[in-house]
């Protein structure tokens, strides 16, 4: 076993670094970098609607649409990718008129259930959040630019009528006998008399105990779901002088709610945990009681009920069916998971293996890159961590340990091996030379024989006294980044005797937190918290930063093809992206072009010419690499216009 890595001086360490000019070539510029060529839309389901015999759900960026003829066995029918997150869904004569987040209202043809398309949109000035529809109108909560009206009599021409700023951040609306109610989130219920649709004007308002998240009309009831404040119960007899008159504390927070036959069903959850669905009892408004609840595995953000049955959107674990036909024994009895959120990727061959929350590795067939479809998945009992595959085999760390997988039939993976290690923290694993080198936080590198697969076996291993976050391996080197109190480090790690690793050099990252690493020739890639730097390893023992590009947001995965860095980053809230630079001269790297995805951007891998992005929520984007694009815009694969003879 190796001794405790200690980061060296950085000023010994840059002071021993040379600027060196490698022999490649810059690419030419390439327009139009990155450009987007296909997309996997899947991620967590916020919304559901259902209309006959057919439920309305997101998946990420798309709108499913799924048969419940049999509500204990849905199956998918159809599906439409739409540009941002549906956060929203409304049916109502044969169109869905979706939230979709910062793209506004798009109205959906669902005519025929199996070929859902897009046929209309409005770019709403806000977040639309929720939306509902009444005689020809669509009424869509917009997040911070409050409660738009927009006339969808001609579904392929929606327009915008009225619009009225509300104080707070519009969540949901329901509308009922002209009037629009609104959960404002902080600033409550708000009533708005809409029967001027071009002129809304609020009428009336409750400042509600909570978070007013989702609302529910009943006669002359809301309901709105409060979060932290519960159920709230509030009579709209008088829509000008709204009045509670019962509530309901929620041990969870309460999201979503639909009023049927005396009987309000909430979705409850907070963010990161469990999730549950509740049955209340609102014969009596003034003293709702609970009759049933059953727990979700994820918190539930939206419910709708028809037939005897609730629909639940429940996050990162698709559209669950729950069975009320005797609300104080709700039962789960049918689900529905699309294909999932990925946040980690590798490829090998025509097939990504994308790691999500749950620990499942989903195996992607990516051959044709304009359609991928998933082929089979990976299961772990916990939490996956890192994935990297090697030959015909996948090997996937987790918090219990090291499983391997035979992947030779990509679409019926099998554990063939698996090495125990109770409290692994491992956030990487790079497999090179029938060894398995793990980046293990706090423990540092941790080396596993793998040359038999069946019989994973640790063999070496080196601490860290920081969070090792990232590794490469290149040759006999093991290279490292870590994040730490007082910033990163930067590690080059001698293994040519596996079992004995041993520490050549650390090095400062100018206090940024390292988060990924990658190596070609001589030069290590690093990506820090708002940067890319590039270190000069030529000498192993003497690393030294010779250059870095500015990101402005966290960089946290970086791989490099044909002279370029794609990194995929986040801005330290929902949003991310692709950031290209031009490495063909490492020591003069040049920003190349930006692509905002729709949530944070995770994984990074390329191969075959194309760069695939995997995001939290929003399924995985797909790039053509830039080395492709030629200074004056064609593709490498299109020549029909070279021939052109030019006078």
């Amino acid at each position: 076993m190796g001794s405790r890595i200690q980061p060296a001086d950085m000023a010994t360490a840059l002071g021993a670094a040379a600027l060196i000019i490698i022999t490649l070539a810059a690419p030419a510029h390439a327009q139009g970098c990155p450009e987007l060529v296909g997309r996997w839309p899947y991620g967590p389901t916020y919304a559901v609607a259902v209309s006959g015999s057919f439920a309305y759900f997101g998946s990420g960026t798309a709108l499913v649409v799924a048969d419940i003829s049999d509500p204990t066995a849905p199956r998918v029918f159809g599906q439409v990718t739409l540009p941002e997150m549906v956060y929203g869904v409304a049916v109502s004569s044969g169109f869905a008129y979706v939230a979709d987040s910062f793209q506004g209202l798009r109205v959906i043809d669902v005519t025929t259930p199996s070929a859902p398309a897009e046929v209309g949109f409005v770019d709403t000035p806000g977040n639309a959040s929720g939306v509902a529809v009444s005689g020809g109108l669509a009424y869509v909560a917009d997040g911070s630019e409050g409660l738009r009206v927009i006339d969808v009599s001609i579904p392929s021409a929606p327009v915008e009528v009225g619009f009225l700023d509300t104080p707070g951040y519009a969540s949901d609306v329901e509308v009922s006998e002209g009037h629009a109610y609104v959960a404002d989130s902080s600033e409550g219920l708000r009533v708005v008399d809409v029967q001027t649709p071009s002129e809304p004007v609020e009428v009336g308002f409750l400042d509600t105990a909570g978070y007013a998240s989702g609302v529910a009309v009943s006669g002359t009831r809301v309901y709105v779901a409060d979060w932290s404040g519960g159920l709230r119960v509030i009579d709209v007899s008088t829509p000008s002088a709204p009045g509670e008159v019962g509530f309901l504390d929620t041990p969870d927070a309460a999201r979503d709610v639909v009023v049927a036959g005396g009987l309000a069903y909430l979705a409850c959850g907070d963010y990161g945990y469990e999730g549950s669905f509740r049955a209340i009892d609102v014969s009596t408004p003034s003293a709702p009681v609970e009759v049933g609840s059953l727990q979700l595995p994820d918190a539930a953000r939206g419910v709708v009920a028809s037939g005897g049955h609730a629909y639940v959107a429940d996050g990162l674990r698709g559209l669950r069916v729950v069975d009320v036909s005797t609300p104080s024994l709700p039962l789960v009895v049918g689900s529905l998971e699309p294909p999932g959120a990925t946040r980690s990727i590798v490829i090998s061959g025509s097939y990504a293996y994308g790691g999500d929350a749950w620990g499942t590795i989903r195996v992607i067939d990516v051959e044709n890159p304009l359609a991928p479809v998933e082929v089979g998945s990976i299961e772990t009992p916990g939490h996956a961590t890192g994935v990297a595959v090697s030959g015909s085999y996948a090997y996937v760390t987790w918090s219990g340990g090291l499983s391997v997988f035979d992947v030779s039939t990509p679409s019926a993976p099998v554990e063939v091996g698996f090495l125990e290690a109770s409290g692994w923290g491992a956030a990487a694993i790079a497999v090179f030379g029938g060894y398995a080198y793990i980046a293990d936080y706090q423990e540092g590198l941790r080396v596993i024989d793998v040359r038999t697969p069946s019989e994973p076996t640790e063999v070496g291993a080196l601490g860290s006294p920081i969070d090792v976050q990232g590794i490469a391996v290149s040759g006999r080197y093991v290279y490292l980044v870590s994040q730490g109190f007082m910033g990163g480090a930067f590690y080059v790690i001698d293994v040519s005797v596996p079992s004995m690793p041993m520490e050549l050099a650390a090095l400062y990252l100018n206090a940024n937190d390292g988060f990924d690493v990658a190596v070609t020739g001589r030069y290590a890639f690093v990506a820090e918290w708002d940067a890319l730097s590039v270190i000069d390893v030529s000498t192993p023992s003497a690393p030294g930063e010779v250059a870095a590009v500015p990101i402005g947001a966290r960089a946290n995965t970086v791989v490099i093809s044909h002279g370029y860095a794609y990194v995929a980053y986040d801005t330290y809230s929902i949003e991310g992206g692709l950031f290209v630079a031009d490495v063909g001269t490492p020591t003069a790297p040049l920003e190349e072009g930006i692509y905002e995805t729709v949530s944070r951007a995770a994984g990074v891998a390329a191969s075959d010419g194309y760069v695939f992005v995997t995001t939290s929520d929003a399924g995985m984007y797909i790039f053509r690499e830039c080395w492709l694009l030629f200074q004056d815009g064609f593709e490498s694969g299109d020549t029909s216009a070279w021939s052109v003879v030019v006078p």
